[in-house]
């Protein structure tokens, strides 16, 4: 009885510390902990600027600090911020202003709608755009993720894009370490800047374990050496599905308490077996597949971040429905942080295509309503933190998990 009266004032405490911390993060066993070493939940969504415009995406529909203050509004905490390599290593490209990029792809209605809601931003260059969403985001206190999502500007991903793995054609590995040190140092000053996430989707035929602990390993040297305050973000193979390789070789890194691993996981990775399975019993395997390939991990010390998920948020694909009950259930018992797919709406370009509406996008095409507010709902069950042992210091962390689970 006393344990079930005391709940609330774990859940507000929680609560409390995570809307107050104390930035740089770091880490303490499988969780991300502020400077007092209090829990702090990340609860994201991706917000796209690696397409081909590279442009950060729905600022020709409403002014920046409109989409950053419905962000807050909806309950997330941080943006994991998509940005392509060739952002920070291809002068040609970075010194484009808005304008140019807009019409090098017959955007001039997007351009009308930079003028109309972020006049700014219009004949800034891109890097100094993507600099001032940083910007933005930080003087509202939201929390920011650089998530290196390809090499060259464009939609992500295919086995074949040149931008899966470390040789490809988009994907020579120091160059690639260069791009990393460029965008963290860039940043080192900016406290709100947490985490760098090092490559998005690793895939195709180059995948192999030698090449990623030589690869990801020196890209994670590099980034702490031009920002030790960030977390250090490491995917694993076939589009961040699998670091089972990782249960008998851990990573070998010169700093501690700034790693953090990543998963993405949609209902398209097990289509099948959620049309044509029970619901319960593809749950069941799909999660006991998961925790071989990723789940161990917070067993053994880390933090994993769910940094991809999502659904069609029209509500009519039933396979994604029966997904998203079972993926809720997952990541609220295991109190996993995450970053939905995605805030995006509608997109300037994708894929030869001007105007492209997004229904994974948590806001409408116009980026003024949410598109659907039962799933917001739902969401913001695991937009709060559950577990933690900072508060009681003389709880182990299996004590923390079996009194407040």
């Amino acid at each position: 009885m006393i344990m079930h009266l005391l709940l609330p004032l774990f859940s507000l405490l929680i609560l409390s510390h995570s809307m107050s911390q104390a930035l740089p993060l770091s880490t303490h066993s499988r969780w991300i902990v502020d400077e007092h070493r209090q829990r702090v939940k990340l609860a994201c969504v991706n917000w796209v600027s690696h397409l081909d415009s590279v442009v950060t995406e729905g600022l020709s529909k409403q002014p920046i600090d409109v989409i950053i203050k419905k962000i807050k509004g909806m309950g997330f905490n941080c943006v994991r911020l998509t940005w392509p390599i060739y952002l920070v290593t291809n002068d040609s490209l970075a010194s484009l202003t808005v304008r140019q990029s807009f019409l090098n792809f017959g955007l001039t209605n997007d351009i009308l709608g930079i003028q109309a809601n972020n006049p700014s931003f219009l004949d800034l260059s891109l890097i100094k755009v993507f600099q001032a969403v940083v910007t933005s985001l930080s003087d509202n206190k939201v929390m920011v993720i650089l998530d290196n999502h390809l090499t060259k500007p464009g939609w992500c991903c295919s086995r074949t894009d040149g931008n899966g793995f470390f040789g490809d054609k988009y994907f020579e590995p120091n160059f690639w370490i260069h791009g990393l040190r460029k965008m963290a140092t860039l940043f080192k000053d900016n406290p709100n800047v947490i985490g760098m996430s090092l490559r998005n989707e690793l895939r195709g035929p180059r995948q192999n374990v030698n090449d990623w602990y030589r690869y990801m390993q020196k890209g994670a040297e590099a980034v702490h050496r031009a920002n030790p305050n960030v977390l250090v973000i490491l995917s694993g193979f076939n589009f961040d599905k699998d670091l089972s390789f990782l249960h008998n070789k851990p990573v070998t890194l010169s700093f501690k308490d700034k790693l953090v691993f990543e998963v993405h996981w949609y209902a398209f990775s097990d289509r099948s077996a959620w049309k044509y399975g029970d619901p319960k019993q593809v749950c069941h395997q799909v999660v006991q597949n998961y925790t071989r390939m990723v789940g161990f991990l917070p067993k053994q010390g880390y933090p994993l971040f769910v940094s991809e998920w999502g659904v069609d948020l029209r509500g009519t694909d039933a396979n994604d429905n029966k997904y998203l009950d079972c993926f809720l259930k997952w990541v609220s018992k295991h109190d996993f942080d995450w970053a939905l797919w995605t805030l995006v709406g509608s997109y300037y370009f994708r894929e030869g295509v001007v105007g492209m509406e997004e229904y994974y996008g948590i806001l409408d095409y116009d980026w003024v309503r949410v598109r659907n507010s039962k799933f917001l709902d739902k969401i913001s069950a695991i937009q709060s933190p559950r577990h933690g042992n900072y508060y009681f210091r003389h709880f182990t962390y299996d004590n923390a998990t079996s009194l407040i689970a």
